[in-house]
């Protein structure tokens, strides 16, 4: 496994990451055995960064995580991420004495819950995963920024943070990376957060870099999806958008034919060839798939063949959006 620096100052990392999610609500149903025998393999593998959120399963995948990684902790890079109040279960208007999810004092306290539930020292990665309109952003990265002091983390990041943002923040405290959707169907960021970054010498870990599933071209009807699943539920899986969204899969399926590999191989070769700050984290919770995935790195795409799945996934071809509109509202980017 090859690794890459995460950003200008960051750690070193593996090209790979692997995003825990799915392993504890979202997507299909839960196996812990699987899932554990999973975030093993990954290590074995060479993958070092794996990524969770105090809000996937409010705290159930932290805790996931924790169980794996005892007696492996000198092998992974934990990057764990706070202040998604909504999908954690708590609004941000959750009484009067409730703080917000950007709250300086809310950030400790959410630190210390994860440092528990993870059963480890200190945070390799601690990020926001939701900025908070109610706070300023130099004041929640301000609150982080005393966590590395005290050596509780090592280093920040940011969740779907606008170009100002990143920017402001990055002035408090030096930001490694920056975790935002981005795959071949969702390529906004290529305006302004991206080149952002760039300027800034942080990462870029995409997440949902095979469009939750979609770019694998094996869910191109509503039947692939067990009817508890949270993608029932994104614009982009409705039945009427799904249908048309399909018809965008056969220069990824041509491209995976003549290489003898996945259609997701090939939408993460493609990702991979973006630039060296990109760090994929796609989420899985079967061996099969992690090791699907990780191959994607010896996937070498020609000029002509990045240059085809570009054209034929320009910005805004995707039918839906990427969120519900309750949601997108929430990013305010």
């Amino acid at each position: 496994m090859r690794t890459v620096r995460l950003g200008r100052n960051g750690p070193h990392v593996s090209a790979m990451g692997l995003g825990c999610m799915g392993m504890s609500i979202s997507y299909g149903e839960p196996n812990d055995a699987e899932s554990i025998a999973t975030l093993h393999r990954a290590i074995d593998l060479g993958v070092n960064l794996i990524v969770t959120s105090d809000a996937y399963g409010a705290g159930v995948n932290e805790a996931l995580v924790g169980r794996a990684i005892k007696g492996k902790r000198e092998q992974v890079l934990v990057a764990t991420k706070f202040g998604n109040l909504a999908l954690a279960g708590r609004g941000a208007d959750g009484g009067a004495a409730a703080l917000t999810g950007g709250h300086p004092d809310y950030v400790p306290q959410a630190c210390e819950k994860s440092l528990k539930q993870l059963g480890v020292d200190v945070i390799d990665i601690y990020g926001l995963h939701r900025v908070d309109a109610t706070v300023p952003i130099e004041d929640t990265v301000g609150a982080m920024k005393r966590l590395v002091e005290q050596g509780k983390v090592r280093y920040l990041q940011l969740s779907e943070a606008g170009p100002e943002t990143i920017r402001r923040a990055n002035k408090v405290h030096p930001i490694a990376a920056l975790e935002t959707e981005y795959s071949l169907w969702s390529r906004d960021v290529e305006n302004a957060i991206l080149p952002t970054c760039r300027e800034l010498g942080i990462a870029f870990m995409p997440y949902a870099p095979l469009g939750r599933g979609f770019l694998t071209a094996t869910m191109k009807t509503l039947d692939a999806l067990l009817p508890s699943d949270r993608r029932r539920d994104h614009p982009r899986f409705h039945a009427e958008n799904i249908n048309k969204n399909k018809d965008l899969l056969k220069p990824i399926e041509d491209i995976a034919a003549a290489h003898s590999c996945t259609p997701a191989q090939i939408a993460l070769a493609w990702l991979l060839a973006q630039g060296a700050d990109i760090v994929p984290i796609p989420g899985t919770k079967r061996r099969a798939y992690l090791e699907q995935n990780c191959a994607a790195l010896d996937v070498r795409l020609g000029a002509d063949e990045i240059n085809r799945l570009s054209a034929a996934f320009p910005l805004n071809v995707t039918a839906g959006t990427r969120y519900p509109e309750k949601q997108l509202k929430s990013l305010g980017i």
